[in-house]
C-alpha cells in the first residue's frame, strides 16, 4: 500500500492557472527559447524560467524575486510550468544566471519579440501609440560587471554597456535614491505594452523619446500615431519626427504658445463631446513644421486652477512682506546700490511688485553718542522701503491660463483626425501611467530590486514589463469576451460589471487548489463562478483548472 502522502497531494494553482494559460497562449516559452537557445543538459528551459519568474512576479504576495525557491514550494509547478519541474529547480543561482542571458541576448530585443507575437496571438490593434517614460528607485550600492572589465582594459561593444543607476530626476519624489528609467509604448486597445527600453537613471526623455518612436517604426509594421506629453516636444524632435505622424503637448514655456493660449475669442471655442471641455484650433509652424495647435480648456481644471493660483499669490505675498521688512532694515552705502537691491527683490516676484519706493539717509558721526552741532558725518548711509501691490494683469493672464493645455499634430487633415479625436488620443495617453503604477505597486515584487547588478536589474525590469504585458491581456481578453456576451461578473461591492480589474479577478481565485489522489488529478474549491471566468479566458487557461 502506499504511503498516504504520496497517495494524496493537495498543491496551490489559485490565480497561477489564468496567468500560466496566458503565457502559453501568447507562445512565450517558445520564442524565448528560440532567441535565448536550449542546452540539452538543463532541467528547465530560458522560456521556462521566464514563465516562472512572471508567475512569481504575478503572485501577488509578501514573496518578491528574491524568496523565489520559496514562492513555489506548495505550488502546483510540475502542472504550471512542465514536467518534472520542482521547486527546488526553481532558485536563486539558476535564476540568476538566466537573467544573464537575457541581458547578453539584449533585453528590449526579447521584450518587443514577445509582445510582436503576443499582439499577433491576441489581435491587438495599433492605430495608436503611447510613449512615456517613469523612474524606478532603488537602495544600496552597485557595480557593473562592465567596470570590472574595464579595469581589465578589455573592450566592450557599445550597445552592451550596462545601464547606470545613478541619481537623476526622480518622478518618485525620492532624490535621495538612485534610480533607472523605464520608457514604455503601449497601445490604446486594452493598455497593451509593445516596447520596452530599460535606461540609465540620469536620462533625459527630451534626449530619447525620438529614438524610441524609431526604434519601435524599426521593429513594428506601424503607419499609425505615435502620442506622447510635452517631453517630446522639442524643436530638435518635431525636425525628426517629420516622417511620423505624432500627437504631443506643447510645453508652456515655449512663447508661441504662452501667446495663443490667452489669444482666443470667444466666439473660436466650440464644445467637446466630452463633458467640461472646450476646443479653439490654431495653425502653427513651429521649428518650421506645420502643425495643428488644439487649444483644450477643462471646467473642472479651470476652477482648481484658479484656486491655486489664489494660494500661490497669498503665499508670495507673506515671503513678500517678510522680504521687504529684512530689506529696509539693510544699510547700504549709496542711493544707487539701494535702488538695485529693492528693484532685484520686486522682479523676484510673479504676482507682486514694489510701488513707491522711498529712500532715506542716515548720517554716521566720529564720535561715540549723541552728536553735538559741530560733529562731523563720517559717512552717509541709505536705506529703503515701499509698499507691495498686486500686479493685476499677470493674475489675470494666469486666471485666464488655468485649466488651459495644448496639443499639437503635424496631421493637418481634419477628415484623418480631428479636433475631438486629437483630444481623444491624448487623454488615451494615462494607459501608459496606468501600467507604471501596476510596476510600483508595493504588492509586485519590484517595490524592491535586490540584486546588486545593473545587468541583472535590467533583466528584472524587463520581467517587470512582461508581467505588465501578460496582465493586461489577461484583462483584456475577459472584458472583450463578458462585452461580447453581455455578461458579467460581480466586483468588491457586489455589483455586477463588465469591466473587471484582473486584480479582483485574481483574489477571487484564492484557495483553489489542484487535488492528486492516486495519481488522477481533480480541482478544489473551483466554483461555478470560478468556472465560468476560466471559460471566458478560454482553452489555454481552462486547461490548468481540468475544464475540458
Amino acid at each position: 500500500m502506499k504511503d498516504s502522502k504520496e497517495a494524496m497531494q493537495i498543491l496551490n494553482i489559485d490565480h497561477l492557472g489564468i496567468v500560466a494559460g496566458i503565457i502559453d497562449e501568447m507562445k512565450l516559452v517558445e520564442e524565448v527559447d528560440k532567441i535565448v537557445g536550449i542546452k540539452t543538459k538543463e532541467i528547465l528551459t530560458p522560456g521556462q524560467i521566464m514563465k516562472a519568474m512572471i508567475l512569481n512576479g504575478l503572485g501577488f504576495l509578501s514573496a518578491p524575486l528574491y524568496l523565489f525557491e520559496e514562492f513555489f514550494v506548495g505550488k502546483a509547478t510540475e502542472h504550471l510550468i512542465g514536467e518534472g519541474v520542482l521547486p527546488e529547480h526553481l532558485n536563486d543561482d539558476r535564476i540568476g544566471r538566466e537573467l544573464d542571458k537575457y541581458y547578453q541576448i539584449g533585453t528590449t530585443k526579447i521584450f518587443t519579440t514577445v509582445a510582436i507575437k503576443a499582439a499577433d496571438e491576441f489581435q491587438v490593434e495599433s492605430k495608436s501609440i503611447h510613449l512615456d517614460g517613469t523612474s524606478m528607485s532603488v537602495e544600496g550600492e552597485y557595480k557593473k560587471d562592465t567596470e570590472e572589465i574595464e579595469e581589465n582594459k578589455l573592450e566592450i561593444e557599445s550597445e552592451m554597456k550596462a545601464i547606470e543607476i545613478v541619481h537623476g530626476y526622480s518622478r518618485d519624489k525620492r532624490p535621495d535614491l538612485k534610480q533607472f528609467i523605464i520608457d514604455m509604448i503601449v497601445t490604446g486597445d486594452g493598455d497593451i505594452p509593445l516596447y520596452l527600453k530599460v535606461d540609465s537613471g540620469n536620462v533625459d526623455d527630451k534626449s530619447v523619446f525620438v529614438e524610441r518612436l524609431k526604434e519601435f517604426k524599426k521593429q513594428w509594421t506601424f503607419e499609425g500615431i505615435c502620442v506622447a506629453d510635452s517631453a517630446l516636444y522639442t524643436a530638435e524632435n518635431l525636425v525628426a519626427m517629420r516622417e511620423l505622424k505624432w500627437i504631443s503637448r506643447v510645453p508652456l514655456s515655449i512663447k508661441e504658445a504662452q501667446n495663443k493660449i490667452l489669444d482666443i475669442k470667444e466666439s473660436e471655442w466650440k464644445g467637446s463631446q466630452k463633458k467640461g471641455y472646450k476646443i479653439a484650433a490654431k495653425e502653427s509652424e513651429y521649428a518650421g513644421i506645420k502643425q495643428r495647435w488644439i487649444i483644450i480648456e477643462s471646467e473642472l481644471r479651470k476652477k482648481s486652477g484658479i484656486k491655486q493660483v489664489d494660494k500661490q499669490i497669498k503665499k508670495q505675498l507673506e515671503k513678500a512682506e517678510a522680504g521687504l521688512r529684512k530689506l529696509s532694515k539693510q544699510e547700504f552705502a549709496c542711493k544707487p546700490d539701494a535702488k538695485i537691491a529693492i528693484e532685484k527683490l520686486s522682479k523676484s516676484w510673479k504676482y507682486h511688485q514694489i510701488k513707491e519706493i522711498e529712500y532715506r539717509e542716515k548720517v554716521e558721526y566720529k564720535t561715540v553718542g549723541r552728536p553735538n552741532k559741530s560733529a562731523q558725518a563720517n559717512q552717509m548711509k541709505y536705506q529703503v522701503t515701499g509698499k507691495i501691490e498686486t500686479v493685476k494683469e499677470v493674475i489675470e493672464a494666469e486666471k485666464i491660463k488655468a485649466g488651459r493645455f495644448i496639443l499639437a499634430t503635424n496631421i493637418l487633415d481634419k477628415n484623418e483626425l480631428n479636433d475631438e479625436q486629437v483630444l481623444e488620443e491624448y487623454k488615451a495617453q494615462q494607459a501608459n501611467e496606468r501600467g507604471f503604477r501596476f510596476l510600483k505597486e508595493p504588492l509586485f515584487f519590484t517595490s524592491s530590486v535586490f540584486v546588486k547588478k545593473p545587468e541583472r536589474v535590467e533583466a528584472i525590469a524587463m520581467i517587470m514589463g512582461l508581467c505588465l504585458l501578460v496582465y493586461n491581456l489577461a484583462q483584456r481578453k475577459l472584458r472583450q469576451e463578458l462585452a461580447k456576451c453581455d455578461d458579467g461578473i460581480r466586483n468588491q461591492v457586489k455589483k455586477v460589471t463588465n469591466k473587471p480589474t484582473m486584480r479582483w479577478v485574481f483574489q477571487m481565485f484564492q484557495a483553489v487548489h489542484l487535488v492528486i489522489i492516486d495519481g488522477q488529478k481533480q480541482m478544489s474549491n473551483l466554483t461555478e463562478e470560478r468556472e465560468k471566468i476560466v471559460r471566458y479566458l478560454g482553452k489555454s487557461c481552462s486547461q490548468y483548472y481540468l475544464i475540458i
